[in-house]
């Protein structure tokens, strides 16, 4: 979130104020209650203050971008976008209540799994949107938002650019520097799908580490230094136990410095990571990718006729087990070195299929079952016409049958009694001489005092700045600010809240808000109070919390 204080929301025919989501460098969103039809909606606010025109056709190219992007189903979807009374470009989104991938990577271990359908999920978008001619630029786990339905969508193309404008980027501004790759500061900087490719294993990277992938702990780690290790230092592999070897390489290999050197596409990409679920024994999650530049293919007698003229836009969903996108005729195995030498378990030469009949062998037809016929001992290997009928084989059945057999079991049974009693009595007699008695096991008081960790700092210097006074019932805004506790680390982070609301204003403005990597949040004024104060903690990465220290503001 930005340091600079919100706008004011505007206000908006047919929707209603309700509170601040974020602020970025040239615009603010906000959550807006949408009344015909009723639905809760992200609304993107364009600054008053941004007077570059460069700027506002950015606004304006990231609506046309999304809206053109936003059927598909990791996009997130446009509804609108206007121009406010006050002279304001916004866009009218949907609203993704649930915590962004941004908020979620630093504070909780995500699973292997849930990071590989993310990452396959947006490889489908991303390589939408760069069939489409358009480049991200900016992807990185705020911009990945969560649909009510727990599906990943991207969002926030401002700075997104045609494909082929990639070697006449102006500059790197507004860009991400933990996600971005190399060609990104060279100079000039450069841009291609793969650069985006770059982004989005990095985000599935921090994903799974809990931090950028040049983010070192306990190490200075500003623009300049990430710049340094992005051009220069090696991925180091992620050193979770579940995290496979061959997810380790498919990370690498999109994340290679030189950009020839990676994937060559989001789909590509997308199936690396398909493979690694496969390898897991994971269900592979399908990777949908919307198509405009596909053209109408050659239809059979069998084919719905309505199918054959819907199909304009081909929307293709990835199979894991085939070269590229399903469809007649593109289903082939994923081995890679089938042009050089059979498959495993496939035969090895004609020689070696059977043949129908039950011949086998290289004899053809009825004939061949003669090398198969059973003959008794001494037998002429003739004709079998040649063979007098039965001989030998019924004066063997009655010399069988003359001489009597022993049966073999009680022999069998014996010889496993007295394996099973000889190992028993071995391993008695190896554990009674040769096994030293253990040492007995150092025991502590059960009732014994043990130390607490100590619980963080406080944090110091809070001011109370009011963005927008609030006036009868109208909420108004205040930036809460303070300076961070001696010793703070950045694991640590803040919870802050109106302190003592009465029981309407409790569930409100009474909730504590976490705040993550900064000292400052903007909080709505609890309307009609004469003196309300804020209150706020230091929380530690084991859940302590510091005392808390509190300011009031005068509403007078």
């Amino acid at each position: 979130m930005s340091s600079r204080p919100p706008s004011r929301p505007p206000r908006l025919p047919g929707y209603e104020y309700e509170q601040l989501l974020g602020s970025g460098g040239f615009a603010d969103v906000f959550l807006y209650r949408q009344v015909r039809p009723q639905r809760r909606v992200a609304i993107k606010v364009l600054l008053s203050t941004v007077l570059d025109e460069s700027v506002r056709r950015l606004f304006d190219a990231e609506a046309n971008v999304m809206a053109q992007m936003s059927t598909h189903p990791s996009i997130v979807t446009i509804h609108q976008a206007e121009v406010s009374d006050d002279h304001r470009p916004y866009i009218v989104m949907e609203y993704c209540p649930r915590p962004n991938y941004g908020l979620r990577f630093r504070r909780e271990r995500i699973t292997v799994a849930e990071a590989l359908r993310v990452g396959v999920q947006i490889a489908g978008a991303v390589e939408t949107a760069h069939r489409a001619g358009i480049l991200h630029r900016d992807i990185k786990p705020a911009n990945i938002l969560v649909t009510d339905y727990s599906r990943p969508a991207l969002t926030d193309f401002g700075i997104s650019i045609a494909t082929g404008q990639g070697d006449d980027v102006e500059d790197s501004q507004g860009m991400s520097i933990p996600w971005s790759p190399p060609e990104f500061f060279a100079d000039p900087p450069r841009a291609d799908v793969r650069s985006d490719v770059f982004s989005l294993a990095a985000t599935v990277y921090s994903l799974l580490a809990g931090q950028t992938p040049f983010e070192r702990r306990g190490q200075r780690n500003t623009a300049s230094d990430l710049i340094q290790r992005i051009e220069s230092q090696p991925l180091h592999p992620l050193e979770r136990p579940d995290v496979p070897a061959e997810l380790n390489r498919v990370l690498s290999v999109a994340m290679a410095k030189e950009q020839v050197g990676r994937y060559d596409t989001a789909l590509a990409f997308g199936r690396g990571l398909q493979q690694v679920e496969l390898s897991l024994s994971l269900p592979v999650t399908q990777m949908d990718v919307l198509d405009d530049r596909v053209t109408a293919a050659a239809h059979s007698d069998e084919d719905d006729e309505l199918d054959m003229h819907t199909r304009i836009r081909k929307v293709a969903t990835v199979d894991p087990e085939s070269a590229g996108v399903t469809g007649p005729g593109t289903k082939r195995p994923l081995d890679p070195y089938a042009g050089i030498a059979p498959a495993l378990g496939s035969p090895a030469g004609p020689g070696r299929a059977s043949r129908p009949g039950g011949s086998s062998g290289t004899g053809d037809g009825p004939g061949s079952v003669e090398s198969t016929m059973l003959r008794p001992v001494g037998a002429a290997l003739g004709s079998p016409s040649t063979a007098p009928p039965h001989a030998g084989v019924g004066a063997g059945e009655e010399q069988r049958q003359e001489k009597p057999t022993t049966p073999v079991w009680p022999f069998v049974t014996l010889a496993a009694v007295l394996v099973v009693v000889i190992g028993v009595g071995a391993s008695l007699g190896v554990r009674h001489f040769l096994v030293p008695e253990p040492a007995p096991i150092a025991t502590t008081d059960i009732n014994i005092a043990t130390s607490k960790p100590d619980p963080p700092g406080e944090p110091t210097a809070i001011e109370l700045q009011v963005i927008t006074p609030g006036a009868g019932t109208e909420t108004g805004m205040v930036r809460v600010t303070w300076e961070p506790p001696e010793g703070v680390t950045q694991e640590d982070h803040y919870r802050v809240r109106w302190k003592d609301m009465p029981e309407n204003y409790a569930d409100e403005f009474g909730v504590w808000q976490e705040v993550h990597g900064r000292n400052s949040i903007a909080l709505p004024i609890p309307p009609q109070l004469p003196e309300p104060c804020v209150e706020v903690r230091t929380i530690n990465p084991n859940g302590l919390a510091s005392a808390p220290v509190e300011k009031c503001l005068s509403t007078g």
